[in-house]
């Protein structure tokens, strides 16, 4: 497949539409709605209204099955050449940042010279689905020659196949929740509740003060009439947080709340890359490049946290890389839980878990926390989830540029025990 030498994957730059909370600002509006006004914000703020690009790599986590071309139908509402193709992908949480790393994969072997990747969510607009049993009377009134073939199977419909079965986050394998599994995992790792409300502060102070700088005006899309993640909470304290009552494990024991944890979340965030010539040709800016990525996987019904993959996958791509946990100068790790952060973090300080689990000789170390979230996380703004690759993506790439040199890691947990790194340089 290699026909010329490796090029450098540059990030011309991203945006996205204000995260809300689901069932709020965008209850009205479908995925697709949300990733074609992102995919608008794009195009004008780079010019390429009627410009072909090479590919386009679009998912969503939770999305109706008349949405089975999103990624295209998107693209062909947003302004780009009708010649652009496009496709969908799903990587659960990380679905992003791997649409980037395949399109960045493709950017560097010379198949194409720029593309977009970026994803959407709407728990607001989730598909209702109602019973198999119900299902099978509709299908085999469908199947039936004659009219009464037809009419017949509705002769054993009951008030209970009525009944909708609503989307959730629960895992199959285990039959937990995201927040029932981490509650497990906070216990094991010895996470406190004040840990965790203190990340949950300072990751929305961190936003709000970005914010406050105007570090994400130029991120940010308007839609219906929202300019700012409405989950972010500038007011918020130590002393709120603590009134809130255990969301996951009412026992007495749990720690994780409903601050303390990512809001079910609506929105959309698009990234475009491309060759340096590419974007040098338009005048575009290089804001950093995408330089590596790496994806794990863990046996969370047996042996591991649900949400430990990406300390993992964090440990291979270092050491593909030939670099140590602290050369870098951002580090922006996916809140899904307060308590899944802590825990990575702890586990790459553990001796025993980098010896025992990584095969590593020593502990990984622990990082400059300074250094961690810096714009804020997905407590403050919120998670999308096949949005938030494509937010922390841009919002380190400008913090690259802004300081002229540098190194960047990504780390993002997902369901089905699954875990996403990169690494961008400047």
């Amino acid at each position: 497949m290699l026909n010329n030498e490796l090029r450098k994957v540059a990030i011309v730059g991203g945006t996205r539409v204000p995260f809300c909370r689901s069932h709020t600002a965008y209850a009205e509006l479908s995925g697709q709605d949300l990733m074609i006004t992102t995919l608008k914000g794009l195009v004008e703020k780079f010019s390429l209204a009627g410009e072909r690009l090479g590919d386009v790599a679009l998912g969503a986590v939770i999305k109706h099955s008349r949405d089975w071309n999103l990624a295209r139908e998107s693209v062909l509402g947003c302004g780009l050449a009708a010649e652009t193709p496009a496709f969908d992908l799903q990587r659960a949480c990380g679905t992003g940042l791997e649409a980037a790393i395949l399109i960045g994969n493709k950017i560097a072997l010379g198949q194409i010279d720029a593309g977009i990747a970026g994803g959407v969510d709407t728990i607001s607009h989730a598909p209702v689905v109602y019973p198999d049993a119900y299902r099978n009377i509709l299908m085999k009134s469908y199947r039936g020659r004659s009219l009464a073939q037809r009419l017949s199977p509705f002769l054993g419909i009951r008030p209970k196949h009525f009944k909708p079965l609503f989307p959730g986050v629960t895992e199959p394998r285990t039959g937990l929740s995201m927040g029932e599994s981490t509650e497990l995992t906070a216990k094991e790792w010895n996470i406190s509740r004040t840990e965790q409300d203190q990340l949950a502060l300072t990751s929305h102070q961190k936003a709000a003060a970005a914010y406050s700088d105007g570090f994400y005006e130029d991120l940010i899309t308007e839609c219906a009439g929202i300019t700012v993640d409405n989950n972010l909470r500038a007011d918020s304290s130590m002393e709120k947080l603590a009134r809130l009552k255990p969301a996951f494990d009412r026992s007495g024991d749990g720690t994780m709340t409903a601050g303390n944890s990512t809001p079910l979340t609506d929105g959309a965030s698009a990234v475009l890359l491309a060759s340096e010539e590419w974007a040098t040709a338009r005048s575009l800016p290089v804001l950093a490049y995408l330089r590596y990525g790496k994806v794990a996987a863990v046996d969370f019904v047996k042996k591991e946290g649900l949400l430990m993959a990406p300390a993992y996958a964090m440990s291979e791509m270092l050491n593909d890389m030939g670099l140590t946990l602290q050369e870098f100068d951002f580090y922006e790790i996916h809140e899904a839980f307060a308590a899944q952060t802590l825990a990575t973090l702890k586990a790459w300080e553990s001796d025993e878990f980098c010896r025992d689990r990584l095969g590593r000789e020593n502990a990984m170390g622990c990082i400059d926390r300074d250094r961690l979230n810096i714009k804020g996380g997905s407590l403050a703004m919120g998670h999308p989830f096949a949005a938030t690759g494509g937010r922390i993506l841009a919002s380190l790439a400008k913090m690259l540029d802004e300081k002229g040199q540098g190194r960047g890691l990504i780390s993002i947990c997902t369901a089905g025990g699954m875990g996403n790194t990169a690494i961008l340089e400047r």
